[in-house]
């Protein structure tokens, strides 16, 4: 069957569905400001037993990142992030869950087959491109102070 670009287009928005943009927004907006206020929730009390600001900031990284991959193995955070769409990709717990997340499907295949190789089948793009476009940085920055 041939078909042209518009008769595609018709088809295509035909079967597609409309996205509540703006209730989308909304809910990515609260969940994700909900995450944050719960890191800073964790930030005090931790600075509330005793603990300093740099080291209340570190165990507060380490308690949301478990919190999320806690939340992955549950099934619980895939289901807020249909709710909640891109407000749960705060970068801390949505990396977590995006390292976790094919870590715990793929666990049956072994440990270097399943667990190593797959946990970062989503993390890995970013995790290379993030370090070489800071090595890059660096090097321009380095060059620039060297000038």
């Amino acid at each position: 069957m041939q078909m042209t670009n518009q008769e595609y287009d018709l088809l295509v928005q035909k079967h597609s569905h409309k996205s509540p943009v703006l209730k989308d927004c909304v809910l990515a907006f609260l969940t994700g400001g909900a995450v944050c206020a719960l890191g800073q929730g964790f930030l005090n009390l931790y600075k509330n037993l005793g603990m300093s600001e740099d080291d209340a900031g570190t165990v507060v990284s380490v308690t949301l990142i478990l919190v999320g991959v806690v939340l992955t193995f549950l099934g619980v955070y895939d289901n807020l992030a249909k709710y909640a769409g891109a407000g749960t990709l705060v970068p801390i717990t949505g990396f977590a869950n995006s390292i976790s997340a094919p870590a715990i499907e793929f666990k049956s295949e072994g440990l270097v087959c399943g667990l190593g190789v797959k946990m970062f089948v989503i993390a890995g793009p970013v995790l290379v491109y993030g370090i070489s476009s800071s090595v890059v940085c660096g090097i321009i920055l380095w060059l620039v102070g060297n000038a």
